[in-house]
């Protein structure tokens, strides 16, 4: 068995970007016990930009400027690995790290290396441990916050649960921090949409949220991984989530159709920038008939993309059935409403989404 373990920047640090130690030492204790039953364990830890930030004079929240996250992060990875290693050493474990980015997932090539160098740590007995290359990644800086890396692992590497663990138990009913009388939800269903006003991130200095750590769920889950959303500080949390313990956290069931990684990354990854409204022909053809989305059964756009970013699709009533990568951008797709492939000028594509870089809402045709 291979288990994907991610913990949070709010797990790890203080509000003042300080480590806690201890923290990081109890996670080293559960990974070593997890080796030896379960054998395979890769890491997906946050923390370094929360680290960096106060070296740098920000020390009461996360600012937004791109190059003094990536700095911060420059500054807190060897900080953050240095404590894993000494920790760690206290098992006798060694550790790898790797520093990915968005891409590594979904381009062929530095999909597979990914895969080769996680395969020759494991073999060779070394904990992987993972963080975003957040220094020098934009993506990674905009998009990030290591809950989807940690699912996109988990499909990499074939693994068969995924443990993400934060500040609180699991998901709620409600934002626990807001609502006292929120309570625990066990179990939830991936397909589903979950309407609870689930909060954003714990900590100052964090990215992610409880809808980042549910949306890594979906993406594991449609990976046909079992995740697992618990507390970190709850006593020997990975053994319980492994064991699917009473009241150990949230469970997210895995879906029996499985997605590739480039869809993942279309469904779950991906901020669409616009959305295509399409008549009933083209939902037909898109949910029954496994086809591309064509310019002629589109009705209204919104919105303002390039050609190959992500948009939403939705039907007549104004559901949401699919999100693809469109082929020409809104300013190039806006006068071609309605029209036949055939007269579309010279130069663009017949499909405005093909069937390759759509994803389905609905499981059936993906």
């Amino acid at each position: 068995m291979i288990v994907v373990v991610k913990i949070g920047t709010s797990s790890l640090t203080n509000v003042d970007g300080s480590i806690k130690r201890e923290a990081i030492a109890k996670l080293c204790d559960e990974v070593a016990e997890v080796r030896e039953k379960y054998s395979d364990i890769i890491l997906v830890s946050s923390g370094a930009i929360g680290v960096g930030l106060p070296m740098l004079g920000y020390t009461s929240g996360r600012p937004d400027d791109s190059r003094v996250l990536q700095a911060a992060s420059a500054i807190g990875q060897p900080k953050l690995m240095a404590i894993y290693g000494e920790e760690l050493a206290r098992h006798n474990l060694v550790y790898g790290q790797l520093l990915l980015a968005p891409d590594d997932f979904f381009v062929r090539s530095r999909y597979l290396h990914a895969r080769s160098t996680l395969e020759s740590l494991l073999e060779a007995g070394i904990v992987p441990i993972v963080n975003e290359n957040d220094a020098v990644a934009d993506d990674a800086i905009r998009w990030g916050d290591n809950d989807r890396i940690a699912a996109l692992l988990a499909h990499l590497v074939q693994a068969e649960k995924l443990i993400i663990l934060t500040d609180t138990e699991g998901i709620f009913s409600a934002d626990p921090h807001l609502d006292k009388s929120a309570t625990l939800i066990p179990e939830v269903d991936s397909t589903a949409e979950l309407t609870a006003d689930v909060g954003k991130s714990g900590g100052k200095q964090g990215s992610g949220g409880m809808s980042s750590k549910l949306a890594a769920a979906r993406m594991a889950a449609w990976s046909g991984v079992t995740t697992t959303i618990a507390s970190a500080a709850s006593d020997r949390v990975l053994i319980n989530a492994l064991n699917e313990s009473p009241e150990i956290g949230t469970i997210v069931r895995p879906n029996q159709q499985k997605l590739s990684a480039k869809k993942l990354w279309i469904a779950f990854a991906l901020e669409p920038n616009g959305t295509l409204q399409v008549d009933h022909g083209a939902e037909e053809a898109l949910l029954k008939n496994g086809g591309s989305l064509l310019a002629v059964g589109v009705k209204n756009i919104s919105g303002q993309w390039k050609s190959g970013e992500a948009v939403s699709i939705i039907n007549n009533t104004g559901k949401h059935i699919a999100r693809g990568l469109c082929a020409i951008s809104s300013t190039d797709l806006s006068p071609l409403l309605g029209l036949p492939s055939k007269n579309h000028p010279k130069g663009l594509p017949e499909e405005v989404i093909h069937r390759d870089d759509l994803v389905l809402l609905s499981p059936s045709k993906n």
